[in-house]
């Protein structure tokens, strides 16, 4: 590990040597990618300076401790008792900055929310989860595009489906995809029953900067005119736009925008984007079927998280997190959450690297 370690230093030393140079500001797609890079190993760099320098300070202690002053070996003491128990925290958030990068996590997504089983009541959780995720996107200064929505008459959602992009954000929602569960007393209960509503949430990466082919003779493209809640016309034009990948099934129906071409383009990214993950699953369960495990990303399907109203608390299913500030949560304060599905997922892939080792 140390030798890699000592490796990636070197490099990070001598991309520092290029940004130095001034023709390197003439080729700004260079530049961007040498500052990128940079950055990246910066972290590693940084923590891996401190545990060397802990390492020295360590020993130099040790060698304090045959010194024939009695308050000097006293406070080489001291020292080492201090600096023990903080490498192998160093040393762990090493191996973690080793682990092999997820390629995706820089990527932009695609946010689908969708109500499941529980009608209205469950059209309105779908809402609530996607001001929650747009709350969480906008403290990250991420931006957000709405690609399509389908609304019911009581502000909720039958499905939303969102393009979000900035710093890292599938990295930041990557676990987020599955089944979410509510229980709650809805509005229109007056007995006071506590009801259970699914909504389902797809967390896509999107497909640009990556070859996704898709045929014309493979798309079939049908144009209607776009209809609000209830029928209600939104506009007198064709502009509504229904994308069929036939080889795969696949639909996309994208009305957001008055124009047919900004809608089409919004449903051929949405669905690339969902071509994209198909993909990816697909070769995920090879690897996985393989190995006989799930590597890295572990199994996000299947209900994965309880919002529970009456008790105010979270529960994500698959870490055995209950964080009991359900309001704040859903107003986008989910950093915890998402820190916790994290580090959970790195330490399932430390121990399988161990396991392979």
């Amino acid at each position: 590990m140390f030798a890699k370690l000592e490796s990636i230093e070197l490099k990070y030393e001598e991309l520092e040597k290029e940004l130095s140079q001034p023709d390197v500001f003439n080729d700004q797609d260079r530049y961007r990618r040498l500052t990128k890079t940079h950055s990246d190993l910066g972290q590693v760099v940084k923590i891996f300076r401190e545990y060397r320098s802990l390492e020295q300070d360590l020993h130099d202690n040790e060698e304090m401790l045959h010194d024939d002053d009695a308050e000097i070996c006293e406070m080489a003491k001291a020292e080492i008792d201090a600096i023990k128990p903080q490498l192998p925290v160093l040393e762990e958030r090493l191996k973690v900055l080793l682990l092999p990068k997820d390629p995706l996590d820089d990527k932009n997504i695609i946010l689908e929310i969708r109500a499941g089983t529980g009608g209205e009541e469950a059209a309105l959780f779908a809402a609530d989860l996607f001001r929650m995720y747009s709350r969480y996107a906008e403290t990250l200064g991420w931006k957000l595009e709405i690609m399509d929505a389908s609304e019911t008459g009581t502000g909720g959602f039958k499905e939303v489906i969102v393009n979000i992009s900035g710093d890292q954000v599938y990295s930041h929602l990557k676990f987020e995809s599955g089944i979410h569960r509510v229980q709650r007393v809805p509005a229109t209960e007056s007995q006071g029953r506590i009801h259970t509503s699914a909504v389902t949430v797809a967390i896509l990466p999107e497909a640009e900067g990556v070859e996704v082919e898709v045929a014309d003779a493979d798309l079939r493209v049908d144009v209607f005119r776009s209809s609000g809640p209830g029928g209600q016309s939104v506009n007198t034009t064709d502009s509504a736009i229904r994308l069929t990948h036939v080889p795969s099934g696949l639909v996309v129906i994208c009305q957001d925008e008055k124009s047919q071409h900004k809608n089409k383009a919004k449903a051929m990214k949405v669905l690339k984007a969902r071509l994209f993950q198909m993909e990816e699953d697909k070769r995920q369960k090879e690897e996985a079927d393989a190995r006989r495990a799930q590597v890295g990303t572990g199994d996000r399907s299947g209900r994965i998280r309880t919002y529970n109203f009456p008790q105010g608390r979270v529960s994500d299913h698959r870490i055995n997190l209950t964080l009991y500030r359900l309001e704040e949560f859903l107003a986008g304060d989910i950093a915890e959450m998402v820190e916790a599905l994290t580090s959970h997922y790195q330490a399932e892939s430390l121990k399988q690297q161990a396991d392979d080792a």
